[in-house]
């Protein structure tokens, strides 16, 4: 309920003796419950790592027991491992109930059981109903609240209807946070993907763009919904513009005004009211005048998406613009709120409105309340004019905050000598001083109680009300689902590409070339270079020097890959993409003191994690492996598990040091070597950034930089006599797979190639022409 970017979230956590994990997120903040159910593939728990990155919980709710079957880490375990900065709550295993937990969600949920095919997978889902009883009843328990029947959206297993992305590859291709504050000097910190496409004006549409780029799409009719809506923002300016300025008339905390209506204050006494249900009353007084603001704005919505032709803005029009349902609950607003309320950010202003909210006459008790608020306010303005004039200080200024309430603020050029006695609570702020008096301390007070009345008294005016809005608070999640996701597409999306030079962005196209988008916001002459993968040519081997451009061209593609599944232009001039499950990256590692690991166990660890959770539909970027172990153990690994990769078809990327490796293209046909090219001049490598086919042996660059280093002459002379005769050997190994091979590989690119020209779009005269150019090529020996 807190007004913050990051998430509200309340975890449940349970697993069973079969490592079956169930799993209950709450949303505190728009009051939804997502439930998932999964078996953990790894000892390290992996899954729930990468679930807990999604959700990144403020709460976490676990079961006594400690310790896994088998003496494996239990997620209790993990909790106080891995996040001991997040409260941890430990409930008794009975508060743990899946049959309270089903009848919980039954009653909660805004759509019928069936629709949320509870009936029919309740047993399959018991771990993460116990987990949803024990997190509700927390809830309430903790907050004072009761959750509203048929109020509450619930998803089951919502993060396994997207792409899955492991939460070391979310630190690998920098999608939340960057490594490093700045780059090679500069000061630009837009290091990120998230950061780089974090323009939305709600937070509720900064909190949709960081879950999209976590768990992107996999419903290619969604994403191309949001890439036609995009194709229409692009060409019709009047619509672009005309949203954006829509948008900023509804209340930047939209999303958080659900939840108000979703949860209902416990009854108290009347001995009871106190400044913390005051609070809450103010509070909900709040979400009502935010709520008319927001439904104030929707006819100005209405008629910019009234011309719109794309299928999700004219559903947008249909469901919300449409909706009586809203005029209707805007009615029932204006019969009790007065129209002249509007939603102010001045905590002062924002506190009187909220006293003012209720029409004049409704209630005897909060008029009273209201005169005496209006009274101490007068006398504490009445106050400040007398010290005015009393101590000679023209420049005296009441500023007001919710904590403390009113205060003097004084300029320190306006006070001779010291302040007079009668100034308490004395602090030095800047060029001016903060103070008090006993009179205005006593006025604060008055004021406040009197403030307090009246929320009271104003949430008993409004409970008739709030009724009304919580029969309809289904309406409000799908207006406030609707403001967060035109906020993403609009003024993240939209905005982003439109700033960009015209040819630079493009729609992906979704079947079964690019540039990097981080680093092109840094750098203007960043290099571009393509990439095509198809299952006839499932793995890329890429080589080249260090420093060359290997690992920005490998985060490039996820990058690209990323963008298009959450429904966003590319930076390529042309892209098709087939959509992916899972992305899987084993980037660069190092000593895990932690886990007692060395840098090989750890790239072990990371590999066994892909080789165990793969499919044919994954994307697998290796930049490197085997390298922290002998180099014969090393070479005999990487072979191997890329021969394992082959037999999946699973997309791989694989760059690498060890030029052995392209001996695989010369064996199997699906293997395609590429090289970074990099010019040798007086010794010097001059890197050129740009990818091209084919292995290339750049003949001891190894050696160069170690030149560069300052290693004695005598031994680079002697390294270099020990590469050459190495290298000649592997050299005519190679030649003898060419030979054997050749034939077989020759017949293999022809029926890729006649294959893509099966499934292409050309006219006849262009199928015609491109066989009789494979014709030619098969008979001069360039295939």
């Amino acid at each position: 309920m807190e007004d913050e970017e990051r998430s509200s979230m309340v975890i449940g956590l349970i697993e069973n003796r079969a490592k079956e994990v169930g799993v209950a997120a709450f949303d505190l903040r728009s009051a939804a419950l997502h439930l998932s159910q999964y078996i953990e593939t790894s000892s390290s728990y992996q899954n729930t790592k990468t679930l807990m990155q999604f959700y990144d919980p403020v709460v976490i709710i676990v079961s006594p027991n400690k310790l896994a079957p088998d003496s494996m880490v239990g997620v209790s375990e993990l909790v106080d491992r891995f996040y001991p900065l997040v409260r941890k709550v430990v409930m008794a295993r009975g508060c743990f109930d899946d049959t309270k937990g089903a009848m919980l969600v039954k009653n909660l949920a805004a759509k019928e059981p069936s629709a949320l095919g509870l009936d029919s997978y309740y047993k399959q889902y018991y771990l993460c109903l116990a987990a949803a009883a024990a997190t509700i009843k927390w809830t309430e328990a903790e907050k004072g609240v009761i959750v509203t029947n048929h109020s509450l959206p619930v998803t089951f297993n919502g993060s396994f209807d997207h792409m899955n992305i492991d939460a070391t590859s979310v630190q690998n291709l920098e999608i939340i946070d960057p490594f490093h504050s700045s780059l090679l000097g500069t000061t630009n910190k837009k290091r990120s993907l998230f950061h780089t496409l974090k323009t939305t004006k709600t937070i509720g549409g900064t909190r949709l763009l960081r879950a999209n780029l976590l768990q992107p799409l996999k419903d290619i009719e969604t994403i191309n919904a949001r890439l036609d809506c995009l194709d229409e923002l692009m060409s019709n300016e009047q619509l672009f513009f005309g949203l954006s300025q829509v948008l900023r008339k509804f209340p930047k905390e939209t999303d958080r005004i659900l939840c108000h209506f979703c949860f209902k204050l416990k009854k108290v006494t009347s001995g009871s009211l106190g400044f913390d249900h005051a609070r809450k009353s103010q509070l909900l007084i709040s979400s009502i005048i935010l709520l008319k603001t927001a439904l104030d704005a929707l006819p100005l919505l209405s008629t910019v998406l009234k011309e719109a032709n794309s299928s999700l803005l004219v559903n947008i029009h249909k469901s919300v613009c449409e909706n009586q349902n809203y005029a209707a609950i805007r009615k029932r607003i204006g019969e009790v709120i007065d129209e002249d309320v509007l939603h102010a950010r001045v905590p002062f202003v924002a506190r009187t409105q909220q006293c003012f909210a209720v029409k004049t006459g409704i209630d005897g008790l909060l008029d009273i309340a209201r005169r005496s608020f209006c009274d101490t306010s007068e006398a504490i303005h009445n106050l400040a004019t007398q010290y005015r004039e009393e101590f000679k200080l023209p420049n005296l200024k009441l500023p007001f905050n919710n904590r403390q309430g009113f205060y003097f603020s004084i300029p320190q050029k306006d006070i001779q000598g010291k302040l007079p006695s009668k100034f308490i609570q004395v602090v030095k702020h800047g060029n001016n001083i903060h103070c008090s008096t006993l009179e205005l301390a006593s006025l604060n007070v008055r004021n406040k109680s009197a403030a307090a009345e009246c929320f009271i008294r104003t949430e008993i005016c409004l409970e008739a009300l709030l009724d009304a809005i919580r029969e309809n608070a289904s309406v409000l999640t799908l207006l406030a689902e609707v403001l967060c996701l035109l906020d993403m597409i609009v003024n993240s999306f939209a905005h982003g590409i439109s700033t960009k030079p015209v040819d630079q962005y493009s729609r992906p196209q979704f079947t079964d070339a690019g540039r990097h988008p981080i680093l092109e916001s840094i750098h203007n002459d960043f290099v571009s270079n393509s990439i095509f993968l198809s299952e006839a040519s499932n793995m890329v081997i890429v080589t080249g020097p260090n420093m060359s451009g290997k690992s920005t061209y490998l985060q490039q593609v996820c990058l690209i890959i990323i963008l298009a599944q959450i429904g966003c232009y590319v930076p390529a001039r042309f892209s098709t993409i087939k959509v992916v499950d899972r992305i899987f990256t084993r980037m660069g590692s190092m000593d895990n003191l932690e886990s007692n690991s060395s840098t090989f166990m750890t790239e072990m660890k990371e590999t066994s994690f892909i080789m165990q959770n793969l499919s044919p539909r994954s994307l697998i970027i290796m930049d490197e492996l085997g390298r922290a172990t002998s180099s014969s153990d090393g070479l005999a690994i990487a072979w191997s598990c890329c021969e394992f990769l082959l037999s999946v078809k699973a997309y791989t990327i694989f760059a690498t040091h060890m030029e052995n490796l392209s001996e695989l293209a010369t064996i199997y046909p699906n293997v395609k070597v590429l090289h970074f090219h990099v010019d040798i001049n007086s010794n010097r490598l001059d890197f050129k950034f740009q990818l091209k086919d084919g292995p290339r042996h750049v003949p001891h660059y190894g050696l160069l930089l170690a030149e560069v280093a300052g290693l004695p002459r005598s031994v680079i002379d002697t390294a270099r006599g020990i590469t050459t005769r190495t290298t000649q050997k592997e050299l005519k190994r190679m030649e003898v797979n060419y030979e054997q091979y050749n034939a077989l590989q020759v017949v293999y690119r022809v029926a890729q190639r006649l294959l893509c020209l099966k499934y292409s779009s050309l006219d006849e005269d262009s199928i015609r022409q491109a066989l009789q150019n494979i014709k030619e090529s098969y008979i001069q020996g360039r295939v």
